[in-house]
């Protein structure tokens, strides 16, 4: 089997990508996930993604127990090629948390900077090449963002500049 056809499982846990504008509150929040939208806009129709809702949350709203939950649906998932969409905020920290029990299978964060829902969105762009780098990258853990590859323990989020930068250059 190539890479290219090897069996993906996204798991969703949410973050920016995933929210919406609520006009009556004015808050951004969650009401339902953006991702079969994603993959169908981008055309991206293989019957090897397998897709498994594990939470909608703000990823600064995440506690241990919610890492956990992502943690055993990593474990228990069959495949050895996992996607994660993922608030940006604490992304790093959920990463560090997979590459210290899942050390057998290539897992790739993915967010966005902007929700799906809104025009100019990086959503759209982040989750095409998050799916590419986990066909292809070897087993570890690692955040698609911005174009760029990051292992999980060189990477931070920038948020003065809006962008995942490596820690050490």
């Amino acid at each position: 089997m190539s890479p290219t056809s090897s069996p993906v499982r996204i798991l969703l846990t949410g973050g920016t990508l995933d929210k919406v504008y609520d006009e009556r509150t004015g808050n951004l929040v969650f009401s339902r996930t953006h991702l079969f939208d994603m993959l169908d806009q981008a055309r991206c129709y293989l019957v090897n993604i397998t897709i498994e809702p594990v939470m909608l949350k703000d990823s600064l709203d995440m506690t241990e127990a919610d890492r956990a939950a992502i943690r055993a649906a990593a474990q228990r998932s069959p495949e050895t090629r996992l996607l994660i969409t993922h608030g940006t905020d604490t992304m790093t920290e959920t990463a560090h948390d997979l590459a210290n029990h899942v050390t057998d299978k290539t897992v790739v964060f993915v967010g966005a900077m902007i929700p799906y829902s809104f025009g100019g969105s990086d959503a759209l762009f982040n989750l095409g090449f998050a799916l590419a780098s986990a066909r292809v990258l070897p087993p570890g853990v690692y955040v698609a963002m911005n174009g760029t590859v990051f292992d999980w323990h060189n990477v931070r989020k920038n948020r003065e500049r809006g962008r995942f930068e490596p820690l050490h250059p």
